[in-house]
């Protein structure tokens, strides 16, 4: 039997507490703010989280299944409470996605045990592509430095790669 638009958002409150999320990080249920904040609607179909700014549909996630309805939601509200504490807690020389990805997975794992590693599993595939980066602002510091200082794009940017190497990719690494 299909939850209810009123019986979602009882179970997402309750799910929000758990991680203390705040009201304006989660959905709207049955109407959009046209703000890109998603909302949830329930029809024959399914249920769908919508993302609609300025009278334009961006985003429509549809699905049977309220747990995976459930994820999509706290996928996103974990990815805004994870940013705002990797902003608080950022460290020089060291990738923020290491902390953002980190408290991301913690949270799930606080509502589902299946999320969290589903996350992780997600977080695994990314960095298969884009390795963590710990020199990344200290490369561009340095190539913009460098540029300002009379040497073409190209060659500040060759100078400060072997000052502070690129990632390279597992994927390139034959893994």
């Amino acid at each position: 039997m299909k939850s209810t638009l009123s019986e979602i958002k009882t179970n997402v409150d309750q799910l929000a507490e758990r991680i203390g999320a705040p009201h304006d990080t989660l959905p709207t249920f049955g109407y959009s703010e046209h703000t890109a904040r998603p909302h949830v609607e329930v029809d024959p179909r399914g249920y769908h989280l919508v993302v609609i700014e300025q009278g334009e549909e961006l985003e429509r996630f549809t699905t049977s299944d309220l747990d995976e309805l459930l994820y999509k939601i706290f996928t996103n509200v974990a990815f805004v409470l994870s940013s705002k504490y990797e902003r608080v807690h950022r460290m020089e020389n060291h990738d923020p996605r290491k902390t953002l990805f980190k408290m991301q997975v913690e949270l799930l794992t606080r509502l589902s045990s299946k999320w969290g590693e589903r996350e992780s599993q997600a977080h695994k595939q990314i960095l298969k592509q884009h390795p963590f980066d710990d020199y990344a602002s200290a490369r561009a510091a340095l190539s913009k430095d460098l540029r300002e200082h009379s040497h073409s794009t190209e060659a500040a940017w060759i100078m400060a790669c072997a000052k502070y190497p690129l990632p390279i990719p597992k994927r390139a690494q034959g893994l």
